[in-house]
């Protein structure tokens, strides 16, 4: 059985607080969603965010982003008065992180100082049921605080390490504070799971996305460095990145910490499992992010420039997906394994049984008969999109290519070069592919201004926003197509 999906982040939700949430929007366009015959709504990570405002690096692997409250509910609880929720509003247009980090925190901290429910069964459960990671993540922001903001590895060197005798007596002098973080997180989860409960209630499921690495300055590795690549004194030995490839020439330098896999083995991969497990507290599915790195991951050395110089080392392969199946069951996952290809990836995925991904805009390199993002190459056991969140709207992607190129995309899909967008999905949803995803921004024809991620560029990302939730004429559209190739979602 066949079906599609719409990828749309939270972020780029229409909201009148300056970046999307989970408010009336939210399910708004879970409406137009069911009404267009999607079966899916792809979101990308939705933990909070730090500098650089990429949600693939955040300070925790388990938390979810606050930014993503829904105001307008604070108010109808009686936690924000209508003066300060009418002046927490911002214009439409792309997300400016910058002024939401300035005031949304502050709005938040009245909510949390007029929150009396903090023996209410459904916070103390949310509370203990988590703590394997809010306690340390509350502790971890609130020492962050404490220092401005910085890295945990310019801190005091007594609070580098959560097991001190400076530490634990912070935690008890600042409980109201650690608190306080608690709280942001149990709202967020009601929140979400409200959320979530009415999507799903219209037949829709909602694909989540986890990174494969834990960011440097994070509460994970602040709190267990040795699950990560660090010598002697705890300091990073090697660093994640991909070799130069289609979207970098000097590559792409994460500078997330390498994972300790021989340590992470001998714990049986229990925070592996309880980031899936938490994953899936949240979503229906779960896009892991680079793939690839599970069976042989990209090392560079810490202090690097660029990605140019590194090595390929053998990553932890089946056993600890067999380890986490044992731990959970059999879950929906979904395999990012763009990127460099080998023997050894494409046995990890048949053992696994995990769909990959497929790219249009990958699709147009070398003769269709060798280049397996060719439409008429892609498989059935897979997730096939027009484009990610990493590449250009399909129309800015096409219009950047020199003519030749754009002849060859308008004859591969069989068109004269009006509406190239809607050409792309139409070989994608007539592809063989079970599952066709694509980007908000490439049904509504945008172009590069409407890109969400550059990769390799440090600032400006991650802003994109929809002005409103599309209208029934796009709806009626993306509901024809689905009729036509047979992938409307069907309510059984």
């Amino acid at each position: 059985m066949k079906d599609c999906g719409v990828l749309l982040h939270i972020s780029s939700l229409p909201s009148p607080y300056g970046i999307g949430d989970l408010g009336e929007t939210a399910y708004a366009f879970a409406d137009f969603l069911a009404g267009a015959g999607q079966s899916y709504w792809q979101v990308l990570p939705v933990g909070p965010t730090s500098y650089g405002d990429s949600p693939y690096q955040s300070p925790s692997a388990f938390a979810g982003n606050p930014y993503f409250i829904d105001l307008a509910a604070l108010k109808k609880e009686g936690l924000l008065t209508e003066t300060e929720e009418r002046e927490a509003r911002m214009p439409s247009g792309d997300v400016d992180y910058g002024r939401i980090f300035t005031h949304r925190v502050p709005l938040l901290r009245k909510a949390y100082e007029r929150f009396t429910e903090k023996n209410n069964p459904d916070y103390v459960e949310f509370c203990r049921k988590n703590a394997y990671w809010l306690d340390s993540y509350a502790l971890f922001q609130t020492i962050k605080e404490k220092f401005s903001l910085c890295p945990h590895w310019e801190w005091e060197s007594a609070y580098r390490n959560p097991h001190t005798d400076e530490v634990v007596a912070f935690a008890r002098t600042h409980t109201a504070d650690m608190d306080f973080v608690r709280f942001l997180q149990y709202t967020f989860d009601k929140q979400w799971r409200k959320w979530k409960q009415y999507v799903n209630s219209l037949g829709i499921k909602i694909i989540g996305d986890a990174p494969i690495y834990a960011a440097y300055d994070s509460a994970d590795f602040w709190e267990c460095p040795q699950c990560f690549a660090v010598d002697d004194q705890g300091k990073v030995t090697d660093v994640a990145g991909v070799p130069p490839d289609y979207f970098s020439a000097d590559g792409q330098l994460w500078g997330n910490p390498l994972y300790d896999w021989d340590y992470l083995r001998a714990h049986d991969y229990d925070f592996w499992v309880n980031r899936v497990r938490r994953s899936f507290e949240l979503f229906d599915l779960l896009r892991i992010d680079h793939f690839r790195g599970f069976c042989a991951y990209y090392s560079i050395a810490a202090g690097s420039t660029t990605a140019r110089e590194g090595e390929w080392k053998e990553g932890p392969g089946k056993d600890l997906f067999d380890a986490i199946e044992s731990a959970l069951g059999k879950t929906d996952i979904i395999a990012e394994d763009l990127g460099v290809d080998s023997p050894e990836l494409r046995e990890l995925l048949r053992d696994c049984g995990y769909p990959g991904m497929k790219v249009v805009q990958f699709g147009f390199d070398g003769s269709a008969a060798a280049n397996a993002h060719a439409v008429r190459n892609f498989t059935e056991n897979c997730i096939g999109y027009t484009g990610t969140h990493d590449n250009d709207t399909f129309l800015g992607w096409y219009t950047s290519l020199p003519a030749n190129m754009r002849k060859r995309v308008r004859s591969r899909l069989k068109s004269t070069g009006r509406e190239i967008p809607l050409a792309a999905i139409r070989a994608l949803y007539a592809s063989r592919v079970r599952t066709a995803i694509v980007p908000m921004q490439d049904w509504l024809r945008q172009g590069s201004e409407a890109r969400m991620n550059v990769p390799g560029t440090p600032s400006g990302n991650w802003r994109y926003r929809l002005i409103r939730i599309p209208d029934s004429r796009l709806q009626g559209e993306m509901l024809t197509m689905a009729n036509e190739y047979g992938r409307e979602r069907t309510d059984e």
